[in-house]
């Protein structure tokens, strides 16, 4: 049985390109384009893991990530972010946003700037897996 991964991207070439990776490398990869249609994806098919861009259009990343994280049936899938957004800056938004909202929510397992190396991603996503 392979493992499913989501990849949530607005871009189709990133999408193409994540899902190649993975499907070459054992994983069942599944696709969406924004945060909503990514939510509705891990309702359905409880991936193993997810890949998630920050910055897209109708849902981004960030409230997608946030949304997951506040789900009890999908708060314990780990969560990979892949973006072009610096680290810095995202995890700085992150506490502000846990700060406004009053809320806890934890940091993604790993965080990925774009362009990804294939053997950053694989190894990210092996250590969220094991």
């Amino acid at each position: 049985m392979r493992k499913k991964i989501l990849v949530v991207d607005d871009e189709l070439d990133m999408r193409i390109y994540v899902s190649t990776l993975l499907e070459t490398n054992g994983y069942k990869p599944l696709s969406a384009v924004d945060g909503k249609e990514g939510l509705e994806v891990a309702r359905r098919d409880k991936p193993s893991l997810i890949v998630l861009d920050v910055m897209m259009p109708k849902e981004s990343g960030i409230s997608m990530y946030r949304d997951l994280k506040t789900d009890q049936q999908l708060k314990d899938i780990p969560v990979i972010m892949l973006s072009a957004l610096s680290k810095k800056t995202f995890f700085h938004s992150q506490r502000v946003l846990n700060e406004y909202q009053g809320e806890n929510i934890p940091d993604p397992e790993a965080y990925i700037e774009k362009p990804p190396e294939p053997e950053e991603l694989l190894e990210a996503i092996q250590d969220c897996l094991e």
